[in-house]
């Protein structure tokens, strides 16, 4: 399972916090580009269920995911809070439907542990960066590469 090893325990990490349903996750800043409020989007026939469809940002189009559907969680309604999290993952751009984007954080690598085994069982573990520990939250850390490249791929 990928975690953080390329990180020393006393390194920083810079995460956006998001929120799907109940539960918070994280993922690097470094990969955000932008979050937008959901615009329309076109649905593209006979794309997985997990594809939302594409929506032109700024003359480029760009392909939105479902999360919901990607984590085989229920679907909810959209909301004022919906947000798009626009994500640069390798060259490629891709939107990410969320509840609600909450804030930016900074944690210690030292505070991320690995994926417990019983949330890995729900979630495709390769999607999973492992678990950071603030307070008394827990974020669940995303693995963007494989959660795109397997949507490219």
């Amino acid at each position: 399972m990928q975690q953080y090893q390329e990180k020393t325990p006393n390194d920083l990490l810079q995460l956006v916090i998001f929120n799907l349903g109940t539960e918070e996750f994280g993922i690097d800043i470094m990969k955000v580009q932008e979050i937008i409020r959901l615009p329309d989007i076109t649905r593209i026939p006979k794309s997985p269920d997990y594809i939302k469809g594409v929506i032109n940002l700024r003359g480029k189009i760009i392909v939105v995911m479902d999360l919901d559907k990607r984590f085989g969680l229920p679907s909810k309604e959209i909301t004022e809070e919906s947000r798009i999290i626009v994500a640069d993952v390798d060259g490629s751009i891709v939107g990410m439907v969320v509840d609600s984007v909450s804030e930016v954080i900074r944690l210690m690598a030292s505070s991320v542990d690995p994926t417990p085994e019983i949330i890995t069982h729900s979630i495709n573990a390769s999607y999973l960066r492992g678990v950071g520990k603030i307070d008394d939250r827990l974020l669940i850390l995303l693995n963007l590469e494989n959660i795109i490249n397997e949507t490219a791929g």
